[in-house]
């Protein structure tokens, strides 16, 4: 009896394995589909093969592996899984990026913004006087160690055909190091695919009477003196690491070292001044910068491909405030830019300005296919929206090796749809992360009247 029990249990284990490996394939040929590479012309059938997690082939005369699990791809669209190019999708908690541009907000102080402790657990301490005291700086802390497959968010994005995501964190005007991250994964290990990605700035300050900086210049000053700063401070580090004997070592200051170790700086701006503004701040501190939101970049394009600027646009659009006067009455001025923020996209991809969108300001990633669409109305091309969010994306966060197309040997996220992508009726039929499929989950189907009352 104890035998059988024991064969009964090994039986009952190849079972679940057979059926675990029939769920996620190792090899899996998507046939007979329209491919869409970005990196290339437009495949109207073919086959897409992916092997444990990178894809072995994608072409019209690709042949279908023996050992492959098959998808009939006939009516079906195969796209590069879609990027968002800014947002806090992972970090369980973290509220949806918000610009942090005063023309943007409307003013320079949002009232629920207090300055960022000296570190995420400290209890607050002595008011700022000055850069010194390094406030609002938190440039050391590393989304990716604040990730978590938990985030329900996740699910949402993949649902809306999004397999990939830089995330950051936003507290502070030096906020953190960034993150890109694949969608999916049992554990926040799985979901890096680099890090750090960038430094997340932005020019919010306290309030007049909460300490240093209180004030739009006085926040770009800060910025301006922190990598001057962090200048000295590599300096001094290389002369002690080359000359320790009779020399006084210099303390460590982890603000710095987080300023120092970031591969590019994300900056804030909206209009013509502030993107000007934020591009010769980088210039002049040698900065590898990448400008968000950017909503007048209608206005802008002389100016953005005369610097060879590389630019996020944000898919929220500019919309009155739920909380504003009814009675008030907006200007000219702001009234154009909720009109015209839509063609931005446009004019830039005429340009030949490098850019990518994000929906992480948005409430919702399924709001950003209906987002895309207003762009397209403005005259944005469909092949430039989806290099928007795909390759372009991936391009600008250096990972375009491993992302952003569908080409031999990258990592195998796609997004498979009946219908082109950002049209109205078209359904995503699932996706893949790292080789893995995950299908949308059912819309849950409205509340009945009964049930409301």
């Amino acid at each position: 009896m104890k035998y059988r029990i024991r064969f009964a249990s090994v039986f009952a284990l190849l079972a679940v394995a057979i059926c675990a490996k029939a769920e996620t394939p190792s090899v899996i040929a998507i046939k007979d589909a329209r491919i869409v590479p970005v990196s290339g012309p437009v495949i109207p059938k073919g086959t897409v093969v992916v092997r444990n997690g990178l894809i072995e082939a994608a072409g019209a005369s690709v042949p279908t592996p023996s050992d492959a699990w098959v998808v009939d791809g006939q009516g079906l669209t195969v796209y590069p899984g879609l990027i968002d190019a800014l947002s806090t999708w992972g970090i369980p908690n973290a509220s949806a990026i918000e610009s942090s541009s005063p023309s943007r907000r409307g003013g320079f102080t949002p009232p629920d913004f207090p300055p960022a402790p000296s570190t995420p657990a400290a209890a607050p301490g002595p008011i700022a006087r000055g850069p010194e005291d390094r406030p609002s700086n938190t440039s050391y802390l590393l989304a990716a160690d604040q990730v978590s497959p938990a985030d329900r968010r996740v699910e949402t994005a993949r649902a809306a055909g999004f397999t990939g995501a830089a995330t950051f964190p936003t507290r502070g005007i030096f906020a953190g190091q960034g993150v890109f991250l694949n969608l999916a994964g049992q554990r926040a290990g799985n979901m890096v695919v680099q890090s750090p990605a960038g430094l997340f700035l932005t020019v919010r300050t306290a309030a007049f009477g909460g300490g240093f900086p209180n004030s739009l210049m006085g926040a770009i000053a800060y910025i301006r003196q922190i990598y001057l700063d962090a200048d000295q401070y590599k300096t001094a580090k290389e002369i002690y690491a080359a000359h320790p004997l009779g020399n006084k070592r210099p303390d460590y200051d982890k603000t710095l070292e987080g300023v120092l170790a970031a591969p590019r700086v994300m900056m804030p701006a909206t209009n013509p001044k502030e993107i000007e503004r934020m591009l010769k701040l980088g210039h002049e501190l040698k900065l590898k910068t990448v400008l968000y939101g950017v909503e007048e970049g209608y206005r802008a394009v002389d100016l953005l491909k005369k610097h060879n600027a590389s630019v996020l646009v944000n898919l929220k659009w500019p919309a009155p405030s739920r909380e504003a006067d009814s009675e008030a009455t907006d200007s000219l001025r702001v009234l154009e830019m909720r009109d015209k923020a839509p063609s931005t996209p446009a004019a830039l991809a005429k340009a030949g300005i490098k850019f990518a969108l994000y929906a992480g300001a948005l409430d919702r990633p399924q709001d950003a296919a209906r987002a895309v669409k207003r762009a397209m109305d403005a005259g944005l091309s469909a092949e430039d929206a989806i290099r928007a969010l795909t390759l372009s994306a991936a391009e600008i966060y250096g990972v375009a090796d491993r992302l952003g197309s569908i080409d031999k040997g990258k990592i195998a996220n796609l997004v498979v749809t009946k219908g082109d992508l950002f049209q109205s009726g078209t359904e995503i039929k699932f996706v893949l992360v790292d080789g893995v499929k995950y299908e949308p989950a059912p819309e849950a189907p409205p509340a009945s009247p009964e049930a409301t009352q």
